[in-house]
């Protein structure tokens, strides 16, 4: 279809039989990612209000059909990256994403720990660098004053704001780690999402990083300590996970205290956005990621 047959579809978008402008959707919306750069570049000169308003349903129709299929790809990969798997999420809030800033944001902060990084030092010494880095350097904290809001769940409004939630602030504490070759992984602990410190011994050259799912069969799973990014990447031990989940009155289960998959880090992501966006009265994007959560949990048994 060329740019003139384009245009002529937009016209019939005000068309008086409902048929007519349900078809034009159809053949638009099939269009996929190709139709945007024309719908954007005729939606501001629109001098149809109608037309005007059917194109940006079209627009947010697409992008949201594009989010769909990215996750859906996402989870049928072996690797399933977590960068590219929170990028995919983070096209909720913004679907034009700039990408290579973030990527540009995240080599940042990793050259700045390797360069005071010496891989002679232990586990506790690396995550003290760490730790150093993130938090000092770069300022990253937790978002005490407004924890529930929706954008602590997006990594670039994390990296914009320097603040985020337990589960983002993990996430980029976790690529960083992961690209300086420090085997830090997620822990899903009940309310309160942490980090756990592989054993290096059992690790290299054995196991891939960047998905936990390497590690369930056990092998190179053993965790020395755990870290709390939300508070300045506090080190503790199983014992102190023990008491929280009394305190919380939670039986303590094996799960809580191993490395969780890159799959359950986004399920908790996309669950915490549930939890914002229904405070937040924000019904459409309650509903899209509904149907994220339905792509990821469709097959996580399997």
């Amino acid at each position: 279809m060329n740019e003139k047959e384009f245009q002529s579809m937009l016209y019939l978008l005000d068309d008086s039989d409902e048929r007519v402008v349900e078809h034009i959707e159809n053949q638009i919306t099939l269009m996929g990612m190709d139709a945007l750069p024309l719908l954007e570049k005729y939606w501001s000169d629109e001098p149809n209000v109608i037309v005007q308003e059917r194109m940006v349903l079209l627009i947010k129709k697409i992008n949201q059909q594009s989010l769909l299929q990215s996750l859906r790809i996402w989870e049928a990969t072996e690797t399933q990256d977590l960068l590219e798997g929170v990028l995919i999420i983070d096209q909720i809030a913004n679907p034009n994403l700039d990408r290579k800033l973030i990527e540009n944001q995240i080599d940042k902060i990793k050259l700045a720990a390797w360069l005071e990084l010496n891989y002679d030092l232990t586990s506790f010494e690396k995550v003290k660098i760490l730790n150093q880095i993130f938090f000092d350097v770069h300022g990253f904290s937790g978002d005490t004053e407004s924890y529930h809001s929706s954008k602590n769940s997006f990594i670039s409004s994390v990296l914009e704001r320097k603040k985020g939630n337990p589960i983002s602030l993990s996430v980029l504490y976790i690529i960083v780690a992961q690209r300086l070759n420090i085997p830090i992984y997620g822990v899903n602990l009940p309310q309160h999402f942490i980090l756990g410190y592989v054993n290096e011994f059992d690790w290299m050259p054995l196991l891939k990083f960047n998905d936990a799912s390497s590690l369930l069969d056990g092998s190179g799973s053993e965790i020395m300590f755990y870290i709390n990014p939300f508070n300045k990447g506090i080190i503790f031990n199983k014992d102190n996970i023990i008491q929280f989940l009394q305190k919380l009155k939670i039986e303590p289960n094996g799960e809580y205290f191993k490395a969780c998959s890159n799959k359950d880090i986004l399920l908790r992501i996309l669950r915490n956005l549930e939890t914002s966006y229904a405070t937040e009265n924000n019904t459409s994007k309650l509903e899209l990621v509904s149907q994220l959560v339905t792509i990821l949990v469709r097959n996580k048994e399997v």
